[in-house]
């Protein structure tokens, strides 16, 4: 969990009153954080010659980057207190009518494709604010942000420079700036040799510095920036005397993007001349004629079920208490018109962690006061778990398996390029594994397709051991799959592998027999048996296989027919000798690997 540092006289004076620290801890446990530290009486750093004033350590949820600054816990904390009206957040147009924008080129589809931007108009910045304003920053680059891989933000001084703006990716020798807080000018390179041991930007260089290209942002008159993610320019940097702040945010990640962008801007919104506007940017992909205007503050409507929150929390609320309590924690909530047991949520662009009917009826929860929920036995609300129905097959599995006299094994779901690929005498076409962007070491380059490497390499390591070697595992593999949003799926697979003096071709197919006929598949041999065998639940056949990671005329492929439709839920074989000389096996192997899933 983050924690934040806030100043403890500045907060208790936003909140209208002093607290003890008991007082403080108390409310901080009925907002759901909580105080980890008054360093009121604790030796307290000196700088500039001044001790610096008494503050108060909070720990916060990982997912509410709305509290990850002094304003945003402030202002919660006086919503929930009921001392602040809910904040209404405004786009206005800018004094000129016309937006600024932000001209996306292609070629920063190479490198970091995303951008959005955004404009704080008249600004009321002093020492504090300014050092939180930078502070939320920082906290947004290590947490939401993965250490600026997914997501870096830039701020300038928009009366330094002038619009429209470029975001542009081009070769390291073409960029030439002065970097921030320094006289000299530089081309990318020299700039990643001038940081490469700098202790903060040191450790962000590695992001871009082996790309062709690198991306930048222009303003009109070909001024530089930033270079994201490493450094602003110079002559755009903001001070305490900033009045208006180009906010610039380049990413990989669309959606998270578009949260950080809210986070800074709505946050900081605070100190406008009119609190709570914020001035829009257009962003303008001239290679796909893409417009969009950014940030988009408007709520998200969701419904939540009052039967659900009450079963979950053990309470009988009508729609009307739960909205006014949402009210608490900063949604506006009212009953739906039409559904009675339905309360419409709209959730602030403040509030990304709320994904779920459950986020809603966490903070229902807190509103009403965890000390206050009854205490009741877990049947009352619904808790009682049971397996997933792949799990207790994988299970049956399992203890069948064993019973035949195999071993389970448990190797790691990583693996590197070739040992699921060339290994194997397989090809990979590009559409299969799911590979790791930035591997730590060669022998976890992708996620495993096959359960086979994890066996091999197990019979590897203890090839010293008695033979014949009979070892299965019954877990996932996964491929890519496009049409997901996860952009990948998992399959639950069955795998064994047998190592002796002899092939134990035979051993496998018995085996493969013996789950089969726990799964209720009865063997069948070609179609006339397919059509006549009606004592099963399904049936499955076998086909032969010609196959470069099995021996010639010693492999299968498996088939079921099951509810009427037929699937290819497996092979089994003798693996082909350059498979064993590459796992550094000297005796015959052959394996067996069949998907469970269509058995459900």
């Amino acid at each position: 969990m983050p924690t934040i540092s806030v100043d403890k006289a500045a907060l208790f004076k936003e909140l209208g009153r002093e607290y003890t620290t008991e007082e403080f801890d108390e409310l901080c446990f009925e907002f759901g954080i909580e105080l980890d530290e008054d360093t009121t009486n604790t030796e307290r750093p000196i700088v500039d010659g001044v001790q610096e004033p008494p503050q108060l350590k909070i720990e916060i949820p990982a997912n509410r980057y709305d509290l990850l600054c002094f304003e945003g816990i402030q202002l919660m904390l006086n919503i929930f207190l009921g001392q602040k009206p809910l904040p209404e957040y405004k786009l206005v147009p800018p004094p000129s009518g016309e937006l600024q924008e932000i001209i996306v080129k292609e070629d920063t589809t190479k490198i970091r494709p995303y951008v959005s931007g955004a404009i704080l108009r008249n600004v009321k910045f002093d020492e504090a604010r300014y050092a939180s304003f930078i502070a939320l920053q920082d906290k947004l680059h290590q947490n939401l942000a993965r250490q600026r891989t997914l997501v870096s933000i830039g701020t300038h001084d928009l009366d330094t420079i002038q619009g429209p703006f470029t975001y542009e990716a081009l070769p390291p020798k073409d960029i030439k700036f002065t970097p921030l807080n320094q006289t000299k000018e530089m081309d990318g390179e020299e700039l990643m040799t001038f940081y490469e041991k700098h202790q903060q930007l040191g450790k962000y260089l590695h992001i871009i510095r082996d790309s062709p290209v690198y991306p930048v942002i222009y303003d009109s008159k070909r001024t530089v920036c930033s270079l994201p993610p490493i450094i602003n320019g110079d002559h755009s940097k903001i001070s305490v005397n900033t009045t208006n702040v180009f906010i610039e945010i380049t990413a990989l990640d669309r959606t998270k993007l578009e949260i950080v962008n809210r986070m800074m801007v709505t946050m900081f919104s605070q100190y406008t001349a009119e609190p709570f506007t914020i001035e829009p940017v257009r962003i303008v992909s001239d290679h796909n004629n893409e417009t969009r205007v950014t940030p988009d503050l408007s709520p998200r409507v969701a419904e939540a079920e009052v039967s659900y929150i009450n079963q979950c929390c053990g309470l009988e609320l009508s729609a009307a208490d739960i909205s006014s309590r949402l009210t608490k924690m900063a949604f506006r909530a009212k009953p739906s018109a039409n559904k009675p047991d339905i309360v419409e949520v709209e959730i602030p662009p403040t509030r990304a962690d709320v994904l779920h009917q459950c986020d809603i009826m966490e903070d229902v929860a807190i509103a009403y006061g965890f000390n206050s929920l009854p205490r009741s036995f877990p049947s009352k609300s619904g808790t009682v778990a049971q397996p997933l129905p792949i799990n207790k097959l994988s299970d049956i599995i399992r203890v069948e398996a064993a019973m035949a006299g195999w071993t389970e094994v448990l190797p790691l779901i990583l693996c590197s390029h070739d040992e699921s690929f060339a290994w194997l005498n397989r090809k990979d076409d590009g559409n299969t594994a799911v590979k790791l962007a930035n591997p730590k070491t060669q022998e976890f380059q992708v996620v495993r397709t096959s359960l086979l490497p994890g066996l091999l390499k197990t019979i590897r390591e203890n090839k010293s051991h008695t033979v014949p070697m009979k070892i299965f595992e019954v877990s996932d593999v996964a491929f890519k799959d496009v049409t997901l949003e996860r952009k990948s799926r998992n399959e639950r697979h069955f795998a064994a592998a047998w190592y002796g003096r002899t092939s134990g071709f035979e051993v496998v197919h018995g085996l493969l027999d013996r789950v089969m006929a726990m799964l209720k598949s009865a063997f069948i041999i070609g179609e006339e048996g397919l059509e006549n065998s009606a004592t099963a639940e399904s049936q499955y056949f076998i086909r032969e296989l010609d196959n470069p990671t099995y021996f010639a005329g010693h492999a299968a492929t498996i088939h079921a027919r099951i509810g009427g439709k037929e699937h290819v839920i497996g092979q089994f074989g003798i693996l082909h000798p350059t498979v064993l000389e590459k796992y550094d096996l000297k005796l015959p192997v052959s394996t067996l690997e069949i998907n469970i899933e269509p058995f459900l």
